[in-house]
């Protein structure tokens, strides 16, 4: 039981979702002054509740051939990093797409034994910010920090500007009882997850199924972004094109109403040329998405929202766009690679907020940012590239937005090595420096037709039209980028073979580093791809 009264602490948590968790786990690690607040009695609320019919779409691919756990978290998308090896999510669950509750569960037990510094019970009322501190009204308690991290999630459901959206019944409502649908003509209003969820777990009861929205269907395997529809949903699909009954539809809804028993929904097509409808449904959903809720801020620290008005506008350090030292933890956190890399998942956000750790402590603990130090030369620098492209998980999966950075001093014959910064961060830090290399891991061209059908050219000298994820080293003078070396694409993602790796790798390198290397045995000895030098 705790007292009530005014609390001081260096950093405040808000929310111990897994965001807050592993927020907290680095800040305890490091000793660090911090409090996390939660108002549910228990961590992982929202997964408690959602997805609605407990089914994760975050794989959890347990058997993988990899003994080193570094590798096998590239394939573990619910983990959260940690020292122990008995708190990893493939102890909890066997299962490919795991249930939610299992989730819970190691959230539960990730908290307890790791002894975070959470309070639960302590719903918070109002965020202000006073002569340079934040305060933290929860009740009769006062909270004050010096620096405050969000980890709120999603704080509610975002609900379209629809006339009559008020007749639909949210996601959060939602009955998971497919029997409730048996011979229903169903609206779903959106085309994500959510949406394709639901249809799925009514598509062998209910007579007609549609689902809207102004866009086609984004589809994962195309876009290659986890928060684009899975393939697990195909289903619906199949059902669409073999005329099934259900459909999907590119439209806007206009209006909805209710006549009788029934719902009308007046609909304009995107892709008819405004063909306009009235459609007859029996029950209308809404699947649209959450969005953040800023009802706790006051004035003197409210957060400026990202364009689409659903989460926060930060900078490249995580920070708030507009109210310095407030920063965000979790999915909170996608507004720089929105529907690129997976911050908005456990498997992205995780090394965000190992790198943010970093940085709180850079910034309020006087902690240097880590790095390694290499001397200037490009067998050596070609050398730690690939070890970290071949090993690190943080780069597989938050591909072309976390990079790691080789910043070049030449006047102290060394170069610099950062691991796991943003790539948009890492030009804004090391703006001044005329020499540095960024190292992602990237996706390729997009002009094919078919994803399953893609013509591949497995050369060095065209290792800039792979498709699949591959390294790209981007050599930058100041803010400018100057050089890009890509590295050809592998079916097992290893980068290591002399001829298609190791050597142009190094000729690219040693060009920039104006090295007298001996290239003449070197079949790359010109770098080979046309994107090499850009200046």
């Amino acid at each position: 039981m705790t007292t009530s009264g005014e609390h001081v602490h260096r950093y405040l948590i808000i929310g111990a979702g897994p965001g807050g968790l592993q927020l907290s786990y680095f800040l305890r690690r490091a000793g660090a002054d911090y409090l996390t607040l939660e108002r549910e009695e228990s961590p992982g609320g929202f997964f408690r509740r959602y997805p609605r019919h407990r089914r994760l779409i975050s794989l959890n691919k347990v058997h993988t051939g990899e003994k080193d756990p570094e590798i096998a978290l590239r394939w573990d998308w619910n983990s959260l990093l940690n020292d122990s090896p008995d708190l990893m999510f493939p102890r909890y669950s066997q299962e490919y797409f795991p249930s939610a509750d299992d989730l819970v569960r190691y959230l539960a037990d990730f908290q307890r034994e790791h002894a975070l510094n959470v309070r639960y019970s302590t719903p918070v009322d109002r965020v202000e910010k006073v002569d340079g501190r934040f305060v933290v009204h929860a009740g009769d308690d006062v909270f004050r920090a010096e620096c405050l991290i969000m980890a709120t999630g999603w704080g509610g459901p975002h609900i379209p500007d629809i006339p009559g959206i008020e007749l639909a019944v949210g996601y959060e409502d939602i009955s998971v009882s497919a029997e409730d649908f048996t011979d229903k003509r169903v609206l779903i209003i959106g085309k994500g997850n959510s949406a394709f969820e639901t249809a799925q777990a009514i598509l062998g009861q209910a007579a007609i199924i549609h689902l809207a929205s102004p866009s086609p269907v984004r589809l994962a395997w195309t876009s290659k972004h986890p928060g684009h529809v899975r393939g697990q949903y195909g289903a619906l699909l199949d059902s669409y094109w073999f005329k099934t009954l259900h459909g999907v539809l590119e439209c806007q809804v206009d209006r909805i109403w209710r006549e009788g028993d029934r719902y009308k929904a007046a609909i304009t097509y995107t892709l008819a040329e405004g063909e306009q409808a009235v459609l007859e449904y029996d029950a209308v959903l809404r699947c649209t998405g959450f969005t953040m809720d800023t009802g706790l801020f006051d004035a003197s620290c409210m957060p400026e929202l990202a364009p689409n008005g659903r989460m926060p506008a930060i900078r490249p350090d995580f920070q708030s766009a507009n109210v310095e030292g407030l920063y965000f933890a979790g999915t909170l956190m996608q507004a720089r690679d929105f529907k690129r890399a997976s911050s908005a998942f456990i498997d992205g956000f995780r090394y965000n907020l190992r790198t943010l750790a970093a940085l709180l402590a850079e910034r309020y603990d006087e902690a240097p940012l880590r790095q390694e130090v290499l001397p200037v030369d490009p067998g050596r620098l070609t050398a730690t590239m690939l070890d970290r492209v071949n090993y690190s998980s943080a780069l597989w999966t938050q591909f072309e937005y976390l990079c790691d950075v080789y910043v070049v001093d030449e006047a102290a014959g060394q170069i610099l090595h950062y691991e796991d910064l943003p790539e948009d961060y890492a030009v804004e830090r090391f703006a001044g420096h005329p020499l540095y290399f960024t190292v992602t891991l990237r996706w390729g061209r997009q002009d094919y037709g078919d994803v399953f059908a893609i013509q591949r050219h497995p050369t060095p000298e065209r290792a800039h039209e792979s498709a699949f994820l591959h390294p790209v080293v981007r050599a930058w003078r100041h803010r400018e980028q100057v050089g890009e070396r890509h590295l050809l694409e592998d079916l097992l993602a290893q980068w290591r073979d002399p001829v298609r790796h190791v050597q142009p790798l190094r000729a690219f390198l040693a060009a920039r580093l104006g090295a007298r290397e001996d290239l003449s045995d070197d079949p790359a000895r010109a770098g080979g791809s046309p994107s090499d030098d850009l200046a």
